[in-house]
C-alpha cells in the first residue's frame, strides 16, 4: 500500500514537472512585437511582415526560426518564419498551432487535393506545381513535379532548414507518386548560406521524360532554369493550341519551346522557335525531335527585338513570352518601354486577323498597366486591335486572396488587323 501511494506521488511530481517544462519550452519561443499602428496588415492576412512594422529588430533570432507575432499588448496573432531583411517574417500560420511534421503533412495534402481535384495527375499529363509559395499558405517554398520527382525551391532560410520535414510531407501526400526528391534552393538562398543541389529522396536520371497534355518533354532540373521547365504557361499552352491549325507561327523566348510544341501537336504547319540562348535552342530541338516535329520547325538563335525587325517575315501567330523586364520599381519605366517596342514590332509582322500572344511575367508591372502598354503599342502600330482574352497563372499556381502580390503572370490574347 505504501509504494502504491510513494508511486502516485512520483506519478503526481513527473506530470507536473512535465506540464512545466512546457509552458516554458512555449514562452521560450522567440517572439518579435508589432508597432501599434502596423497591425492593418497583419488584420487582413496579409503573409508578410516588412521590418519597419516591427517594434525593434532583433538581433538575437536567428534567421530560419520559427517566431510567434505579437501586438503591443503580448496578443499572439501570427506564426511565421523569421529572417533578417526587408521582409521580417513570412507568416505560416495566425492559428495557434505547432509547426512540425503534422503541419506540414496537413499542407501538403492539401495542395496535393487541390492539383488531383485539378486533374493534373494524368497519363497525359504528369507535369505541375504542387506549391506555390503562398497562395499555398507555405511562404517560401516552391515544388514543382515532373514525373514522379519533387524540385523543391526554398526562397527563405526558414523553409530551408525545415527541408526534411517538407521531405517526409512530400512522401506522406504524394504516396506512390512520388520517385525521388531534389532539392534546388542553392540560387535562391543567399550566398553567405552553405547550400548544396541534390537528391534528398530517390534518384532519377535526367534528362526525364515527363508529359504535359500529351507532349514529352526532356526534363533536366540539375542544369536547367528555375526548376527545370515553366509550368505556369501550361493552359496558356492549352490556349495557342486551339488556334494552330494550319497556321504559321513565331515563338519568341521559346526557352525549351513549350508554345513551339503545343502549336505542332495541333496542325501548325510552320513554327520558327527563337531564343537568344544558344543553350535554350537545344533544348528546344531536343523536343521536337522527341515528338518527332522536325520536319514542320526551325530554330533561330537571335535577339527578339533585333530579329522581328531586320528579318520582316510574316507569321499568322507571334508569341511573345520574355523574362522579367523589372524586378524593382526603379526599373518599372524602363520595363513599360520594352513592352511597349517589343509589342508594336511583334504587331508589324502579323498577318491581318493573325494573333498575338502576349506575356509579363515582371511583378512591378500590373495587369492594368500591362495592357495599357499593349494599347499603346497598338496605336503606335497603327494597326487595329482587338482583345479576345486576359490571361494569366493556372490553378496550380494559386493566388491568397490576400496578398495580391501573387499574381504576377498577366497577358493578353490579341487579334490583329
Amino acid at each position: 500500500m505504501k509504494s502504491s501511494r510513494l508511486a502516485l506521488a512520483f506519478l503526481k511530481i513527473a506530470s507536473e514537472t512535465f506540464s512545466y517544462l512546457c509552458r516554458n519550452l512555449v514562452q521560450m519561443q522567440a517572439s518579435v512585437q508589432l508597432l501599434p499602428h502596423k497591425l492593418q496588415s497583419i488584420e487582413r492576412r496579409h503573409p508578410w511582415i516588412f521590418s519597419g512594422a516591427l517594434k525593434q529588430m532583433p538581433e538575437d533570432i536567428q534567421d530560419g526560426e520559427v517566431v510567434l507575432v505579437t501586438d503591443s499588448k503580448g496578443r499572439e496573432l501570427a506564426q511565421g518564419h523569421f529572417q533578417h531583411g526587408s521582409i521580417a517574417v513570412r507568416v505560416l500560420t495566425f492559428k495557434d498551432e505547432a509547426i512540425d511534421q503534422d503541419f506540414y503533412n496537413r499542407r501538403l495534402v492539401q495542395a496535393v487535393q487541390l492539383r488531383e481535384n485539378l486533374q493534373l495527375f494524368r497519363e497525359d499529363n504528369s507535369i505541375c506545381r504542387i506549391i506555390h509559395g503562398e497562395g499555398d499558405e507555405l511562404p517560401g517554398l516552391v515544388i514543382d513535379y515532373y514525373g514522379g520527382v519533387a524540385v523543391i525551391q526554398c526562397h527563405s532560410l526558414g523553409m530551408y532548414k525545415q527541408i526534411n520535414l517538407i521531405v517526409e510531407a512530400l512522401k506522406f501526400a504524394l504516396k506512390d507518386k512520388l520517385i525521388a526528391v531534389y532539392n534546388k534552393s542553392k540560387e535562391t538562398l543567399p550566398n553567405r548560406i552553405p547550400v548544396e543541389d541534390g537528391y534528398l529522396f530517390g534518384t532519377c536520371e535526367t534528362p526525364h521524360i515527363a508529359y504535359e497534355n500529351g507532349v514529352k518533354y526532356n526534363l533536366d532540373w540539375v542544369t536547367g532554369q528555375k526548376t527545370g521547365f515553366f509550368i505556369d504557361q501550361r493552359e496558356n499552352r492549352a490556349l495557342l493550341a486551339k488556334y494552330s491549325q494550319g497556321k504559321k507561327i513565331l515563338n519568341t523566348f521559346c526557352y525549351s519551346g513549350g508554345f513551339s510544341l503545343a502549336a505542332l501537336q495541333h496542325g501548325a504547319v510552320e513554327v520558327h522557335s527563337l531564343d537568344s540562348s544558344k543553350k535554350a535552342i537545344e533544348l528546344t530541338d531536343a523536343n521536337i525531335v522527341l515528338n518527332q516535329f522536325e520536319d514542320k520547325h526551325k530554330s533561330i538563335v537571335a535577339d527578339a527585338m533585333v530579329h522581328i525587325k531586320e528579318v520582316g517575315e510574316s507569321y499568322d501567330i507571334v508569341i511573345l513570352d520574355p523574362p522579367a523586364f523589372a524586378k524593382h520599381r526603379d526599373k518599372r519605366h524602363q520595363a513599360i518601354q520594352g513592352y511597349k517596342r517589343l509589342n508594336a514590332m511583334a504587331m508589324a509582322h502579323i498577318r491581318p486577323g493573325g494573333l498575338l500572344m502576349t506575356y509579363s511575367c515582371s511583378q512591378v508591372v500590373d495587369k492594368y498597366l500591362f495592357t495599357n502598354t499593349v494599347i499603346a503599342a497598338a496605336i503606335e502600330s497603327g494597326r487595329s486591335v482587338k482583345i479576345l482574352e486576359q490571361l494569366h497563372q493556372p490553378a496550380d499556381h494559386p493566388i491568397n486572396a490576400f496578398h495580391p502580390e501573387g499574381e504576377y503572370l498577366k497577358g493578353l490574347l490579341l487579334q490583329i488587323n
